[in-house]
């Protein structure tokens, strides 16, 4: 992105850190309605560590579409929109309805938007909103499980429930809103791995989302559960026990219909499929991995 004269605006309308979105979202425009993430404080999360959470009112949020624009490869999906940072999906319906209307004006083919989401966010609004924003244009949510363990969660900082967040899913999927949940290999530990694993694909058979991204969790320097790691108090599955969880994982859901993936930069063995169609593939190559018949992803050319 090109740098911006700060003299030529009395808002700050350029990006406020590194501006985050799911790989999905990758030719989508990136609009940041809000900076940072309001829960911020989960203890594998360095995604916005030193970006505050704030909320861009109606006109820095046009000056700042308007700028993006500006910036805007041509390469990109101009009929998708991504509403960044962490979760802005706990603005008010009006607000997030105007957003949508401020995209749209500046961005006159936008037709498709997204956006991170929490269990709050979502909770706090009642079935007619979702289904009047999903109306707007409102199409895919991005909420982050990570586990099924109420304990994980707890221990990690996660700021909800697994309940919580299932509730939150049902909710608005019933009201016509797609929902692409995130969980994250290796949280629970060694220690905890078939637990994270068997109660991860509980919860995920209770939401039946319609996209479900696996991720291998990376340690971050600098959050608190990378100082955990430094101090010796938690550590990070090798490549056989991440396999073995995720086949565990695998092996327990029940999804009716359900785009998988978990070829994220993370993975140590890229797999895609439709669930339940591809289930009994996905774990013959996750078993051809584990008697040693698949190269696995160096940790080199991992990455988050």
């Amino acid at each position: 992105m090109a740098a911006v004269n700060p003299m030529n605006h009395r808002l700050p309308v350029s990006y406020c850190g590194d501006p985050i979105r799911p790989p999905a979202e990758a030719e989508s425009v990136i609009l940041q309605l809000t900076t940072g993430c309001p829960h911020n404080h989960c203890d594998f999360c360095g995604a916005y560590q030193r970006v505050p959470f704030r909320v861009r009112q109606p006109q820095e949020f046009r000056q700042h579409a308007l700028w993006v624009r500006e910036q805007e490869p041509l390469t990109h999906d101009l009929s998708r929109v991504f509403f960044a940072d962490g979760d802005s999906l706990m603005l008010s319906p009006a607000a997030l309805l105007e957003a949508i209307d401020i995209a749209r004006s500046v961005f006159g083919q936008a037709r498709r938007f997204a956006t991170y989401a929490g269990a709050l966010g979502i909770r706090c609004k009642t079935g007619g909103e979702l289904q009047q924003l999903k109306a707007a244009g409102l199409n895919t949510l991005y909420l982050g499980l990570e586990s099924g363990s109420d304990f994980i969660l707890t221990d990690m900082n996660k700021g909800a429930s697994a309940t919580e967040m299932v509730e939150a899913v049902k909710h608005a999927q019933q009201a016509g809103l797609r929902v692409s949940v995130m969980v994250l290999l290796g949280l629970g530990g060694p220690e905890r791995s078939r637990e994270h694993a068997l109660a991860t694909a509980e919860a995920l058979n209770r939401m039946q989302p319609r996209l479900l991204s696996v991720l291998t969790l990376m340690l971050i320097p600098g959050t608190l559960l990378w100082q955990r790691a430094q101090q010796g108090s938690f550590r990070l599955l090798n490549q056989r026990e991440t396999l073995v969880e995720l086949r565990e994982l695998l092996a327990a859901l029940r999804l009716e219909r359900t785009v998988f993936a978990a070829n994220h930069a993370s993975s140590f063995l890229p797999l895609t499929g439709a669930l339940p169609r591809d289930q009994k593939h996905l774990l013959a190559e996750i078993d051809a991995a584990l008697a040693g018949q698949r190269r696995l992803v160096p940790d080199l050319l991992r990455g988050l």
